[in-house]
């Protein structure tokens, strides 16, 4: 058996693409694979709402700090609150996209793999299409869409 990609979150064999979570494996046979599609997906779903929520709790303490402790504590937490939203945002922007591959598998349409990380999905993608090509029967594969 030939192994193509061997990492903590993916297996790529000649036979079988092995996905891990923390609390399953799933292991999907390449032969069966069809219009597999490499796909760069939309923000992570919770970023947004959470990083507006800290903005307008770091705004109230602010304002509260200023009013109730005085001008130099104001602009102590002020000079706190701006250094933690620039971490926040750097934070988000680290996990802006992420990268799927999609596929059908005996007829059902899956995503086969997800990735925040480009450099370990392209990793896998390239070594899934290698998968895909060495078996002999090449299905549908397309490069890059976006969602």
């Amino acid at each position: 058996m030939r192994t193509y990609y061997r990492g903590p979150d993916a297996r790529v064999t000649d036979q079988h693409f092995i996905r891990r979570t923390p609390s399953v494996e799933a292991v999907f046979a390449v032969r069966d694979l069809r219009n597999v599609v490499r796909v760069q997906g939309a923000p992570a779903p919770d970023g947004m709402g959470g990083l507006l929520a800290a903005g307008a709790g770091m705004v109230a303490l602010t304002a509260a700090s200023w009013s109730l402790i005085g001008p130099a504590a104001g602009y102590a937490v002020a000079g706190v609150a701006v250094i933690v939203a620039v971490v926040m945002v750097a934070a988000r922007r680290r996990s802006d996209r992420w990268w799927h591959v999609r596929a059908t598998y005996r007829g059902a349409e899956i995503i086969l793999y997800s990735s925040a990380d480009q450099q370990m999905f392209n990793q896998v993608a390239r070594a899934l299409m290698r998968a895909i090509e060495d078996s002999g029967s090449v299905p549908e594969v397309r490069r890059l869409a976006t969602a």
